[in-house]
């Protein structure tokens, strides 16, 4: 589990228009189409001996249906994140990369309470109908939170999936994003990292252990997988929505997890981890309230 640091889905009931082209431009938003994609033993990553951790979403057995959404191109980055929440709370807040700008490296050490928190404040600034709800109630002042002081929120947590706002991902939309979508999904051979089917050319679409020098990177500086997501593999693990649960069988649509459990899912991998953990089937989790200089998060908001 992370360590605990400031800072476990109905929110508003109003339903605005979604997203424009323009505003895709402007934000880094990519459109990713709906499918459906059906589990199979092909999109289990073999990658070591711990083979229950490189399912990933889409399992044999299971069939999985998922809206068009849109996605950021970029993980949330330390200057987005100080725009919005007025402070950076991030590790690695100085000495970039050669060549690389500081305010455009991800933002890290912020707690999944830290990145819902950050997605109702931007909703908020943007005039969107923000997505999550503490106790029935989307604004955050009344959630009794602190971001990065050491609490958690208290309280029923839900998200509107319907709303136009910024959430995070569900674990199912990032790895069908992460795979390049349903093309990605159905390929003969998918890939087993985002953008890329070999460990060897990893190094040009991923930070991680053997190229990161021990530092995060700017974003969007390796290549992007097939949908232009950058950084979906590498650079800082990612937290999704999702109670991490047991993948079960069967049909399902726009699957959003388990109602409870101990840790939120995170994916990805990071600077700091090996090949291995950049697969895309590679399933992590950590407790909301925790928070490393590995994890941050990119957004999504819900297309129809």
């Amino acid at each position: 589990m992370l360590s605990s640091c400031g800072g476990g889905g109905g929110g508003s009931d109003d339903y605005e228009a979604p997203v424009t082209e323009n505003e895709t431009a402007s934000t880094g938003l990519v459109l990713v189409s709906d499918g459906t994609v059906t589990g199979d033993d092909k999109l289990t990553v073999s990658l070591n001996n711990n083979v229950d951790e490189f399912v990933g979403a889409f399992i044999s057995g299971r069939t999985v249906t998922i809206s068009s959404f849109y996605i950021c191109d970029h993980e949330v980055t330390q200057a987005e994140y100080q725009a919005v929440m007025g402070n950076n709370p991030s590790s690695f807040s100085s000495s970039p990369a050669s060549g690389e700008t500081q305010a455009k490296r991800p933002v890290e050490n912020v707690s999944w309470y830290d990145a819902i928190m950050y997605c109702n404040e931007r909703s908020k600034n943007e005039n969107l109908t923000p997505c999550y709800k503490v106790n029935g109630k989307d604004d955050t002042s009344q959630w009794g939170y602190t971001p990065h002081g050491g609490n958690g929120i208290s309280g029923e947590i839900t998200c509107n999936f319907s709303a136009n706002g910024y959430r995070l991902p569900t674990e199912a939309e990032w790895e069908y994003a992460a795979r390049g979508g349903a093309s990605g999904c159905s390929a003969a051979d998918p890939d087993d990292y985002a953008g890329t089917d070999a460990s060897s050319s990893l190094g040009d679409y991923a930070w991680y252990y053997e190229n990161s020098e021990n530092k995060t990177h700017e974003v969007m500086k390796k290549l992007p997988n097939s949908l232009d997501l950058y950084d979906m593999s590498g650079n800082v693990w990612e937290w999704c929505w999702d109670w991490y649960d047991t993948i079960a069988t069967g049909s399902v649509t726009n699957p959003t997890g388990g109602s409870s459990g101990s840790g939120r899912v995170f994916r990805g991998g990071s600077w700091r981890l090996d090949a291995d953990y950049c697969s895309v089937a590679y399933r992590n989790d950590g407790n909301p309230s925790g928070c490393d200089n590995r994890l941050g998060f990119r957004v999504v908001r819900t297309a129809d």
